[in-house]
């Protein structure tokens, strides 16, 4: 059985990210066993690409997101690494040496530059702004604001950085495995048109009845979108698999088809936890979905 790749991790925590769900994955043996085509139009924090790419590092990969300053940090750490951890090094320096409230101050300043003086920067720049702010952001939340000209607007997290805000090798690691991948940030439905039956397509959009990660409204018209999406790559062949959250009403039976639902119990800490009673939050659990694509002489 395949296992996660432990030298490579996640550039960023991203609230619905697959690294726990990956191991209940495994565990189902649900994952394709062999392809030679990697296509994922959700990328967000790219969990699902770590396991695909130690899965088969020759594969041809092609990485998406429509949020576009998401895909931009990707390119620059594909592209120009070394100055991104550079400028990456400069905010570190001069953030970890403040207390709790000096370090609030630095995070909203930043925050404020990236929001407001942006068209000044160099695409570098602007990543490792964005990537900085997201390190020492609140609890993996994407949120943009009104008063952050519609730009990153999540709060400072807890700002408890020891002696680092970033893992610097983990930042090479992904230099290095996407040298030679295919990044783009356009609508999820314009997938490469060279789809074979040894091609896995994994769609993770955002989830029913919570917060959007992209700043649309991503309803119910949209979900059946993707998974009409899902039914047509499955028929040219491919090997599908879109992930979701259940809430209970039927929305995703009702739209099964022919393919395959399988339930995996979650607990949710962040950004869909529970409100107690005296106003605080606590873990929540949930159960999320997996739908496989079948078609036929299907074996998934």
């Amino acid at each position: 059985m395949p296992h996660i790749f432990n030298t490579m991790k996640p550039l960023f925590m991203w609230a619905g990210g697959k690294t726990r769900l990956l191991k209940k994955y495994q565990a189902s043996d649900v994952l394709p066993g062999d392809f030679d085509v990697y296509v994922e139009p959700f990328l967000g924090a790219g969990a699902m690409f770590i396991w695909a790419y130690e899965k088969n590092p020759d594969a041809k990969f092609y990485l998406n997101d429509s949020n576009e300053s998401i895909m931009n940090i990707y390119r620059v750490v594909r592209d120009n690494v070394e100055e991104f951890i550079s400028i990456l090094d400069d905010y570190s320096a001069g953030f970890l040496p403040h207390d709790k409230e000096g370090r609030k101050a630095f995070y909203y300043r930043l925050r404020e530059k990236h929001a407001y003086e942006y068209a000044d920067w160099t695409a570098t720049q602007e990543a490792a702004a964005l990537y900085f702010l997201m390190k020492t952001g609140f609890n993996g939340i994407w949120q943009i604001n009104k008063n952050t000209n519609n730009r990153f607007g999540t709060p400072s997290g807890l700002l408890n950085q020891k002696d680092k805000v970033y893992d610097k090798e983990n930042v090479r690691e992904w230099n290095k495995a996407l040298k030679h991948i295919s990044l783009s940030s356009v609508d999820f439905g314009s997938t490469p048109a060279h789809i074979t039956d040894n091609t896995f397509v994994f769609l993770d959009p955002p989830y029913r009845g919570s917060f959007t990660q992209y700043g649309v409204d991503f309803d119910d018209k949209l979900q059946e979108s993707v998974i009409h999406h899902l039914n047509s790559l499955t028929a040219r062949g491919a090997h599908v698999m879109m992930s979701n959250r259940d809430v209970g009403d039927g929305f995703f039976e009702a739209r099964q088809g022919k393919n395959k639902i399988i339930y995996f119990d979650v607990t949710y800490t962040a950004g869909r936890r529970k409100k107690n009673s005296d106003g605080t939050h606590s873990a929540k659990k949930a159960r999320e979905i997996l739908m496989i694509g079948r078609h036929n002489g299907s074996k998934s």
